[in-house]
């Protein structure tokens, strides 16, 4: 029956959670995706269909804060050095996908019959795609913090930017036409705050933040704590959308202005249930939002649209991505999450109307056909993920990590590791092993190692290795940010283990220590002073004075290695040798040695150079 009073009661309250307690499961059981079910729920209970809610916009309003709650646990895993170097994505091929696929879907309007207003319009709500709809995809993929998530994530955050220049754009057409909306803002102002507002949300992240939560967390009130991090985000989102900017984004921003926090894991297992029940609550609204009266009126029109619109988009996105390099199946990935319109397009399609820009049935039909792409877009997912299948490897013999006990936790298995546990096997201690390589722990079976299937970087997975009573933990996984990420949650949840980590080079060297692990060292450098101490010997040097100059080149490193630690990459850099001839000042000097410290000039070139490069100037 329907409701007749409005606003929210117990009664929809009851009726929303139990149709997302009923559709979602069945739809993942149907393995059809619980966006799917979301939407299915809200179409079902909404004023379209059995009518329990006959106010989705009510619900929506609430709802939008689970997108909120998501992108800020997104932005909680994005450290501004990891933004900084997102960049090039960001404002390169986001901005160009953006561009690209406007240009292309307002072609597409024109063609269709509409006025080029309107198809401009109604392209810009198109081509903005659904933040809740890819960020949900990709979490449920398990793909958001893999590289093609990243750079799913900055072309969203490109799209978030471009919220005020298309309204922009609406108030500067609703002028021309006439119709403009006296309270709107003039286009140099709302600019103006934009930019303002974000800078103030920076300057606020930057030095109020932590002392803030550090104050809060003396006080022992866990309740007082969750408090606080509800009141950043939502004070964030409605900040940054006071500004001009979108809620999604200053959420986004306040995660990133956290991410160096001590507090983060705290702030992570505090949102969390808000943000899952909160982004089902979107999806819900979404689906009950979807007018059948137009849908069934102008069904020829808006089925058309949908097909037309997701497949011209999906062109420029595959395009798009090509001309960024990226291969073709994470082109064909890429397009099919972001061939749809998102959220924005209710806004935008909203201030058009009541700018008089569009007509009520065209504003209806356009978000007709937005709600249906988003809706569409866990199909095309599954569709694509069954006709090109991804190689699963057998897990047969091959056990998860669960309960597992040891004095020592090795975490990856791979060669360095392996040496790593020979003298500790040697000597009878207890060793947990695991890796998250199928054919490397099946490799390891075959030469009589136990090792358990396992990714260390989450933190369930490392309490049931044993990391709460293991007295040491090493680290030797081969990727730099992976071993990052271990030891900051090793670190913060398990202090009492000593840490050992493998190190990629110097520049990681550097963290590692700054982050206070009790050893690390350079995956390279002992096998290769090994070997240099060799290649003396095999050369005639006497073994005293092979010894004394690997000393030499020890204590030398040391010093350097300190000198960075301070200074950066590049001190220390007149401490290293080369094999480049210095000029001697006059020629009475004595004989030039063939290699002798390096010139400040070209040592520094290196030192750049290999910072670009992600790599050390030497081992």
């Amino acid at each position: 029956m329907a409701t007749e009073a409005s606003g929210l009661s117990l009664g929809h309250a009851v009726v929303l959670l139990g149709a997302a307690v009923i559709a979602v499961p069945l739809f993942r059981r149907l393995q059809l995706g619980s966006v799917l079910g979301y939407l299915a729920a809200g179409l079902l209970i909404g004023p379209f269909g059995l009518a329990f809610i006959s106010e989705p916009e009510t619900i929506l309003h609430v709802a939008e804060l689970g997108v909120v709650m998501f992108l800020f646990i997104i932005g909680l895993e994005m450290r501004p050095a990891k933004l900084w170097n997102l960049r090039r994505e960001i404002f390169g091929l986001g901005a160009a996908q953006v561009l690209v696929c406007a240009a292309l879907l307002s072609g597409l309007g024109v063609l269709a019959g509409l006025p080029l207003v309107a198809a401009v319009i109604g392209a810009s709500g198109f081509v903005l795609s659904s933040t809740a709809v890819i960020m949900k995809m990709l979490d449920e993929r398990g793909q958001t913090a893999s590289p093609a998530g990243q750079r799913a994530v900055s072309i969203l955050l490109l799209e978030d930017l471009a919220v005020v220049p298309l309204l922009a754009l609406v108030a500067v057409l609703a002028s021309v036409s006439g119709q403009a909306v006296e309270a709107g803002r003039p286009v140099w102002l709302s600019i103006l705050m934009a930019i303002g507002t974000l800078a103030a949300l920076l300057a606020a992240g930057r030095w109020l933040l932590n002392p803030f939560f550090g104050l809060l967390a003396r006080t022992g009130a866990r309740e007082i704590m969750t408090a606080a991090a509800l009141l950043v985000v939502l004070g964030a989102a409605m900040f940054l959308d006071w500004g001009g900017l979108s809620m999604a984004m200053g959420a986004f921003m306040a995660g990133v202005l956290l991410s160096e926090s001590t507090f983060r894991h705290q702030l992570e297992a505090d949102i969390e249930p808000f943000r899952g029940i909160l982004l089902g609550l979107f999806f819900i609204s979404v689906g009950m939002s979807l007018n059948l009266v137009v849908v069934a009126e102008s069904w020829v029109l808006v089925a058309g649209g949908v097909l037309a619109f997701m497949a011209v988009k999906a062109v420029g996105i595959y395009a798009v991505a090509r001309l960024f390099r990226a291969s073709p199946r994470e082109s064909i990935e890429r397009a099919a999450l972001f061939a749809q319109g998102g959220e924005f397009a209710f806004v935008l399609y909203g201030a058009a109307l009541a700018g008089g820009v569009i007509d009520p049935r065209t504003s209806a039909v356009m978000t007709a056909i937005v709600i249906l792409s988003m809706a569409l877009t866990p199909v095309v997912i599954i569709v694509l993920d069954r006709l090109t299948p991804r190689l699963k490897l057998s897990m047969d013999g091959i056990e998860e990590a669960n309960g597992l006990q040891g004095q020592i936790l090795l975490i990856g298995f791979g060669r360095f590791s392996q040496v790593v546990s020979q003298p500790l096997l040697a000597r009878g201690f207890e060793i947990a092993l695991i890796e998250n390589d199928v054919e490397m722990i099946q490799a390891a079976a075959n030469f009589g190692f136990k090792v358990y299937y396992g990714d260390g970087a989450r933190l369930d997975v490392l309490r049931a290795s044993g990391a709460e009573t293991a007295e040491a933990i090493m680290i030797g996984v081969d990727k730099p940010g992976v071993a990052d990420h271990i030891v900051e949650l090793v670190k913060s949840e398990f202090p009492h283990a000593k840490l050992f980590v493998r190190a990629y080079d110097r520049g990681h060297s550097m963290r590692l220590t700054k982050a206070g692990v009790d050893f690390q060292i350079r995956e390279t450098f002992e096998s290769a002073l090994t070997m240099g101490e060799r290649l003396l010997l095999d050369l005639g040097v006497e073994p005293d004075e092979a010894a004394e100059t690997m000393a030499e080149v020890r204590r030398s490193d040391e010093a350097r290695f300190e000198a960075q630690l301070v200074g950066g990459i590049e001190a220390g850099r007149g401490m290293m040798r080369g094999n480049m001839v210095t000029p001697q000042p006059t020629p009475f000097s004595k004989p030039r040695r063939e290699a002798q410290a390096i010139n400040p000039e070209a040592a520094g070139l290196i030192a750049e150079k290999a910072a670009s490069r992600e790599t050390e100037p030497t081992a």
